[in-house]
């Protein structure tokens, strides 16, 4: 049975994230960066203004809705998570070091993505019962595109649910207990049975945890998330720092492998990865997998900050795609090629290379706090997507199943902690491909209301 699934799940992934996605995904992309005029880079600057200097800004937001800084932490809770330390790590294993150009080239255009889904799903954004907003790419293809598209929203919507519990859940928790079992593991041995209870008591703390924060609605998310996302990125950051500044002679030679990587990948990896396209496959999608532009899932949590224009809190994509995969995606990609671990190219990886990495510099001792960071990675991305999943089947049944579905998907995180779950990795990816179509089509579609909104003479 699991080997037809996961022989089904190699067609469809193989469609979904082929040449024709390739094409879509950077297609939109550069098409929206053509219609605004480069606008992740003529206000990258002013992006920069505005999103870092809401860090101070202590304003309190409006009933229903949260502030534009926690909107933004909201959404960077669920993209800053294990996608910037395995799914760095699956690219650079599968498709070598070039994988990490491609990756910066799809967040350059990402940014732009971001910004529109940001600016639309504030635009078309309407309150639900409870008086909260509520957005989304549901919402702009429903209310942008008008009726005769609400199947597609609705398509959409389905897709949103079915992918928070793998890829917002399950395999976070999953990522979660490696990495506890790894720092544990790596100071005194422990039984099997010593492990699975272990893991089967993280799995709970976590499920409650979650369930106690997204039932305490929009408020104590942001309250969470803006607490949680700047210490913990920051804190990951300074650790990858260390690691490029004690093998910092091997920088110039690691961002040559990259470029070079990037159009002849058989010359950096011996062959294992030998296809141009199999490089930047795997640095798009995994860029996407952790940056989310194209899917519109972060768009859901900026549709609930408290502001008049929506264009002001379209920058906020910007620098969210800029930290995310600029910043933080590279600095993983730099810890595992400038540490000198051995990668075994060609073959599948996650976050064991990445950790490898600061282990190999720093010492076992690390682990410690790589598992510290991973936990606040993985949760921040749990709390994050269930937001999205709830927004996701309101959309469909409306709030009165709000509440089930959050304690539902909170549970989810005991079978993420005690279960294998290879193949649901490989299902998450393929979720999350079949998620940007719908949106990808409403982007390419209300191309022209971008141009509209950017254009609005008080759009800064």
């Amino acid at each position: 049975m699991l080997e037809t699934i996961e022989r089904i799940n190699s067609a469809v992934n193989g469609f979904v994230w082929g040449i024709p996605a390739m094409v879509c995904i950077i297609g939109v992309g550069l098409y929206l960066t053509i219609r605004t005029h480069g606008i992740q880079f003529r206000k990258f600057g002013y992006t920069f203004k505005v999103t870092l200097g809401k860090l101070f800004h202590k304003k309190g937001a409006a009933e229903g809705a949260v502030t534009p800084f926690q909107a933004v932490c909201t959404a960077l809770a669920s993209t800053v998570g294990t996608g910037n330390i395995a799914g760095v790590a699956g690219a650079i294993a599968l498709g070598g070091p070039g994988a990490v150009f491609w990756m910066w080239c799809s967040a350059l255009l990402g940014m732009c993505t971001k910004f529109s889904e940001v600016t639309l799903a504030v635009h078309f954004r309407e309150k639900n019962e409870k008086g909260d907003w509520v957005g989304g790419p549901m919402y702009y293809i429903k209310n942008g595109l008008g009726p005769k598209f609400k199947w597609l929203a609705c398509i959409y919507a389905v897709l949103g649910v079915l992918t928070v519990f793998g890829t917002g859940n399950a395999t976070q928790v999953n990522t979660i207990t490696t990495a506890i079992d790894t720092a544990v593991l790596s100071y005194a041995s422990a039984s099997d049975q010593f492990i699975h209870t272990m893991n089967l008591i993280i799995g709970i703390v976590i499920a409650v945890v979650v369930a106690m924060i997204l039932l305490g609605g929009i408020k104590r998310i942001g309250q969470v998330t803006e607490k949680l996302v700047p210490f913990m990125a920051l804190f990951y950051i300074v650790l990858a720092i260390g690691v490029i500044a004690l093998n910092i002679q091997r920088v110039p030679a690691v961002f040559a492998s990259i470029f070079e990587g990037a159009f002849t990948p058989s010359a950096v990896t011996g062959g294992a990865v030998g296809t141009f396209f199999l490089s930047m496959k795997n640095g798009v999608s995994r860029g996407i997998f952790s940056n989310e532009a194209g899917l519109g899932t972060g768009s859901i949590a900026h549709a609930a900050a408290d502001t008049r224009m929506a264009v002001n809190q379209g920058y906020f994509g910007i620098f969210e795609v800029f930290t995310d995969t600029i910043i933080i995606c590279t600095m993983t990609a730099l810890v595992i090629l400038c540490s000198g671990v051995p990668v075994n190219f060609g073959a599948a990886a996650g976050a064991a290379l990445t950790i490898s990495g600061f282990t190999s510099t720093y010492g076992s001792w690390v682990s410690i706090f790589t598992a510290v960071a991973l936990c606040c990675f993985a949760l921040s991305t749990i709390i994050g997507w269930g937001l999205y999943g709830t927004r996701c089947i309101e959309f469909l049944f409306g709030s009165k199943v709000n509440k089930p579905f959050m304690v539902v998907y909170s549970a989810v995180a005991i079978l993420g902690a005690t279960v294998d779950l290879g193949l649901l990795w490989g299902v998450a990816d393929t979720f999350n491909g079949l998620m940007s179509i719908p949106n990808l089509i409403a982007l390419f579609l209300l191309g022209g209301t971008m141009v509209k909104l950017t254009r609005h003479p008080d759009a800064i």
